[in-house]
């Protein structure tokens, strides 16, 4: 493979019963701003970019990260109204090349697909939050990622005091892998600890069918 190949996992739409996550770009940069300004009280934790310009950059830089292979940015369309109300993406996507003893036949480990992978930069509407919404969303890159890409990893971050976060990445089955201090800038612009959760490929079945019995609706098989 040559040095200069950019590695990037193909622009998908990911169609659920509740949601539709379709690639992120500034066509819905109208809906993103309204999204973005329904009740900015909900975002204390999580950044969210705020007016028109703000959101162009915010969407502008994340598909420069999608240009060189580092991310898979949505757009989240609620099918209940017809609107995009918000944002999420696949990212820190890493790829595992190189001469590595993996056994012939290994998907997901050297290759056009990602290894392993965050899921983040998730943010929503007050008005889709709680709904659903983010569940389904998560379902659906988390069956990306497991189910076509074959990853060993999907990693989740939040700041250690969104204890709102927190509870839905542990309600989905992910494991606390423990915190990081003085992890990084917070949304607040102080200093944060963040709490890192991960689910591995073998924990990927359970954590589907509890997904989608949540839901209301049987898991594929």
């Amino acid at each position: 493979m040559s040095p200069h190949h950019v590695l990037m996992p193909a622009f998908v739409t990911l169609s659920g019963r509740y949601v539709r996550l379709e690639p992120l770009s500034l066509a819905v940069l109208d809906d993103l701003v309204a999204a973005a300004c329904e009740d900015r009280s909900t975002y204390s934790f999580t950044r969210v970019p705020e007016g028109r310009e703000e959101m162009a950059s915010y969407v502008e830089a994340a598909l420069a990260e999608q240009a060189e292979g580092r991310t898979l940015p949505f757009a989240v369309r609620w099918l209940h109204t017809d609107r995009v109300v918000g944002a999420t993406r696949l990212m820190h996507l890493e790829y595992w090349e190189g001469p590595m003893p993996w056994p012939p036949g290994t998907k997901g480990a050297v290759g056009e697909v990602p290894s392993v992978a965050d899921i983040g930069y998730t943010w929503l509407s007050a008005s889709a939050q709680g709904t659903g919404v983010n569940r389904e969303s998560k379902l659906l890159m988390l069956s990306l990622a497991f189910e076509t890409w074959q990853v060993h990893r999907i990693t989740l971050k939040a700041d250690v005091r969104n204890t709102k976060s927190r509870a839905a990445i542990e309600a989905l089955g992910a494991h606390l892998d423990g915190v990081r201090r003085a992890d990084s800038r917070g949304a607040d612009d102080t200093v944060r600890d963040t709490a890192y959760y991960s689910i591995l490929r073998s924990e990927w079945p359970a954590i589907r069918e509890r997904l989608a019995a949540k839901l209301g609706f049987v898991a594929a098989a």
